[in-house]
Parts: structure tokens; C-alpha cells; sequence
């Protein structure tokens, strides 16, 4: 009696596991075609400068001086903030700017008056001057940053006047009436060495007692000096 043959066991096709995309680093900003005009003809120095000259390194100083912890906030996040904020303030738009400034004023404000306050309550001279000397460096910038934030809001015209017929001179009312004065002293001053237009005066000729002493007469001609 023959035993049946073993079956063989077929083997199963196996299962295609898809390949898994390689990850991004959400720390390290991705270069983008068309972002800053990078393109691909450039190389890479030219797309590392072109990101370096262009506050890619200030997104790494921001996110490193802003407290946050690399998994709370990446890198690129922080780039697209600073990216959108400067689109806007190309476009006109100031109030990014000026919420920034009146924060800044109010937290100098809040400094001045907890160093004031702690000066007050210093035992030794040498102590309280510190306190009061750094007091006034954060009024004196609070004032600074207000004024900034002033100048934003009304804008000061820039005004200059010119004399167009003489051309593009910037003129000067003090100097011009000043300078206007000078020449009718300097005419009238001239025009005392003339009796007549076109006639000199004679220096022998007797002349006219001085209002400054009238008491004083002129010489007589046997008195006057000869030639």
C-alpha cells in the first residue's frame, strides 16, 4: 500500500509594506523654491547666503531667547511668523509695530518704578545710587520708545524752502533779512561821501558841525592844515 506524497506547502505572496517618506526635521528650516528668489540653478553656498543675509538666523537667535522649549516651537514656525509679520509692515501695515513699541514702553515703565521703589529701601548710599542710576536708564528709554512710537503715529513733515528764480537754493529767513539789512546800512553808508549824484565832496571844503557834539565848530581856513 503506498503512502500519499507530502503536500507542499505554497508559499503566500508576500505583502508590499509601503516605503515610509523620510521625515523632516521641524528644527531646520527647509529650503523652498521660490522663497527669497531661490531657484535651482543655485548652489548651495548661494541658497545658505542667500538665507543668512535674509534674518534666517533670526528665527534660531528668536526662538532661543523666547523661552520655549525645540518640541513647543520649531524653528520654522518661528520663520513663518517673522516672515509674515515683515510682508505686512512692507505692506503698510504698522500696527504689528506699534502694539510692539507700547509693550515695550509699558514694561520700562514697570522697570523704572520696581528699581525706583527697591533704591528706596537701600541701607548704604552707594547701594541706593545703583538702583536709582539703573531707575533712570529704563525711564530714559521708555521715554525714547514713546517718542519712537509718537513719531510713527504723526509723522513730522519735512519742510524746505527754495528760492526758484535764483535756481534749487535752500534759503534762510534770518540769514536773508540779516543779509538784507547789511546791504541798506552799507548803501547809506555810501551815499554820505557824495553831495550830488556824480559829484564828489570836496575834502578842504568846510564841513558840517557834528550832531554828536554841536558845541564843537569847524576850523577856520587860516586854521586848517596846508598841503
Amino acid at each position: 500500500m503506498t503512502k500519499p506524497a507530502p503536500k507542499t506547502k505554497t508559499a503566500k505572496p508576500s505583502k508590499q509594506v509601503p516605503t515610509a517618506e523620510p521625515k523632516t526635521d521641524p528644527h531646520v528650516l527647509q529650503v523652498v523654491r521660490g522663497l527669497e528668489g531661490i531657484d535651482e540653478p543655485m548652489n548651495t553656498s548661494q541658497i545658505a547666503a542667500r538665507l543668512a543675509t535674509r534674518s534666517y538666523m533670526t528665527s534660531h537667535a528668536m526662538r532661543a531667547y523666547a523661552g520655549f522649549s525645540k518640541d513647543l516651537m520649531t524653528v520654522s514656525d518661528v520663520d513663518h511668523e517673522l516672515r509674515a509679520n515683515g510682508d505686512a509692515l512692507v505692506a503698510g501695515d504698522l500696527g504689528r509695530l506699534e502694539r510692539m513699541l507700547i509693550g515695550q514702553a509699558i514694561t520700562l515703565d514697570t522697570i523704572f518704578a520696581n528699581l525706583a521703589e527697591r533704591s528706596s529701601r537701600q541701607e548704604y548710599v552707594k547701594n541706593m545710587e545703583t538702583f536709582l542710576r539703573l531707575a533712570m536708564k529704563a525711564q530714559a528709554q521708555c521715554r525714547a520708545t514713546a517718542e519712537t512710537l509718537a513719531l510713527i503715529k504723526n509723522p513730522m513733515p519735512y519742510i524746505r524752502q527754495a528760492n526758484i528764480a535764483q535756481g534749487h537754493q535752500q534759503v534762510n529767513n534770518g540769514v536773508a533779512e540779516h543779509c538784507a539789512h547789511t546791504a541798506t546800512t552799507s548803501f547809506e553808508q555810501t551815499k554820505i561821501l557824495e553831495q550830488h549824484h556824480g559829484e564828489w565832496l570836496d575834502t578842504g571844503a568846510q564841513g558840517a558841525t557834528s550832531r554828536a557834539n554841536p558845541q564843537l565848530a569847524a576850523l577856520e581856513a587860516e586854521h586848517r592844515p596846508k598841503d
